[in-house]
């Protein structure tokens, strides 16, 4: 079942909905506030709007939602294509106007991008470390030659200030579960990557990293380029 899409739905339909709520493998459960995937480039942080004016040439939106940054990049007149692995998601996105949303995993893609977009800690569906280690080498086999990782992701160690580091896994290794009107959806995995750490895998795996932007809330905006 689609929970996540639901909410979406719901939201799009009549610009409300039930609480959406994000269980999580470390705390107690998490208010998701739905219009922050319905907003326009006036509500967007300053991460994103960076990360979309990097953005060139044939684009890649992976886990576009319903579409908010590949709009704006229709706007511009940049080729984006916007996938997601919810239909529902993917259909409200045709009914605002994304011009080329599909229905698609990403680790299925075959076509040829210059850049892959990952917004609002998009990257996090490698889902571990050693997943993240995997992706930046199926990335190469669907970039052009100068192509481009555009992601934001954060530090997560400050969710445990108060509380030991895991000891058998990497502490930005997280699962989750959607929960929509009483319906809970799977859990699924989830990665924050810190960037001493990823500075490291990329330079391991053959990738130039650099931080292109630092917010207040320790979330940065990283460019990674295959040479």
């Amino acid at each position: 079942m689609d929970i996540y899409g639901n909410a979406l739905l719901d939201f799009h339909q009549s610009g409300k909905a039930d609480i959406l709520w994000l269980h999580n493998s470390y705390d107690e459960p998490e208010e998701m506030p739905i219009e922050v995937f319905f907003r326009g480039e006036d509500d967007m942080p300053e991460i994103e709007l960076k990360a979309l004016s990097l953005c060139k040439g044939k684009v890649l939106d992976v886990g576009a939602g319903v579409g908010s940054h590949a709009l704006l990049l229709d706007e511009k007149k940049i080729d984006v294509t916007a996938i997601d692995i919810s239909p529902t998601a993917v259909q409200i996105m045709h009914e605002r106007g994304v011009k080329n949303p599909q229905l698609q995993d990403f680790f299925q893609v075959k076509e040829m991008y210059d850049t892959l977009l990952f917004m609002m800690n998009g990257i996090g569906l490698t889902g571990t470390l050693q997943g993240f280690e995997n992706f930046l080498g199926s990335a190469k086999q669907i970039l052009n030659p100068k192509g481009q990782l555009v992601f934001d992701s954060s530090d997560i160690s400050y969710l445990y200030d108060d509380m030991p580091m895991p000891t058998n896994q990497y502490f930005g290794e997280i699962s989750y579960c959607y929960e929509y009107k009483k319906q809970k959806g799977n859990w699924f995995n989830w990665l924050y990557i810190d960037p001493t750490t990823l500075q490291r895998l990329s330079k391991q795996h053959g990738w130039n990293c650099k931080i292109v932007y630092v917010d207040e809330q320790d979330q940065y905006l990283a460019r990674l380029t295959y040479p």
